[in-house]
């Protein structure tokens, strides 16, 4: 017997060490390149001429800086749009950006599947966790889930999370996460692909139309989140940062 809780325990100091070590790895990441990316990306003149230069492995970097954002969800999203349309046009930089979204929310999904509430509290708060918690009873969830991934302005790196604490199925979630993407990304991209044609004009009424639209889109999140606030204190007293 006690060399079995010896060895118990001895897994969890090892499991405990290995979290912490993954935690420093993540932080580290987010400052040595999560900001030099997000910089760069700030300049897309420059990142443009830079993914001319090399060809197919531009646009490989590209999708691996996206994914990167998404994983490490402390990174603003929207420059990567915008610099993915001025870089490489409308149609080519929508395609890109959406395979790298879609890629960045499986990871994540399945990262949390594996680590659950020991991954997702390194990014995001407990209040934060807990105004989503309608999302794990409510019969209209994958409709929900949906919803507010297609509402321009909303926490999508919140919400990949998020899903994997749930039970959602991973077919489902693969469709949400790559259909609810599309208008958010192809408004950035447009926008930067305007910038880059030198239609600055038509980039402004871009920007600006997509800033309205997601306001309207954080506004009716918020609401959702309010409306279904006082039943999931009724229904479910569970504090999801006790799951997994």
């Amino acid at each position: 017997m006690e060399k079995q809780e010896w060895s118990a325990k001895k897994r969890k100091v090892l499991f405990a060490a290995a979290l912490i070590a993954a935690l420093l790895l993540i932080a580290a990441l987010g400052v040595l390149v999560g900001v030099p990316l997000v910089r760069f990306a700030s300049e897309p003149e420059h990142f443009r001429d830079w993914v001319d230069a090399r060809g197919i492995w531009g646009r490989l970097a590209y999708i691996g800086m996206v994914l990167f954002q998404i994983l490490i969800a402390l990174i603003p999203g929207e420059p990567f749009e915008i610099v993915g349309g001025y870089a490489f046009g409308a149609v080519e930089g929508t395609l890109l950006c959406l395979a790298a979204s879609t890629a960045g929310s499986i990871l994540v999904f399945l990262l949390v599947r594996r680590f659950g509430m020991r991954l997702v509290g390194v990014f995001f708060s407990r209040d934060k966790l807990n105004s989503l918690r309608f999302l794990r009873s409510t019969p209209k969830r994958d409709f929900l889930f949906l919803l507010i991934f297609m509402l321009p302005g909303t926490p999508k790196d919140l919400l990949s999370y998020f899903a994997g604490l749930t039970d959602i199925r991973f077919p489902v979630w693969l469709l949400i996460c790559s259909f609810g993407r599309i208008p958010s990304i192809i408004t950035s991209i447009v926008g930067g692909d305007a910038l880059g044609e030198g239609n600055y004009t038509y980039a402004i009424l871009v920007f600006a139309v997509t800033l309205a639209v997601s306001g309207v889109g954080l506004f009716v999140y918020n609401q959702i989140c309010l409306k279904h606030a006082g039943k999931t204190k009724k229904e479910d007293t569970k504090d999801p940062s006790k799951e997994n």
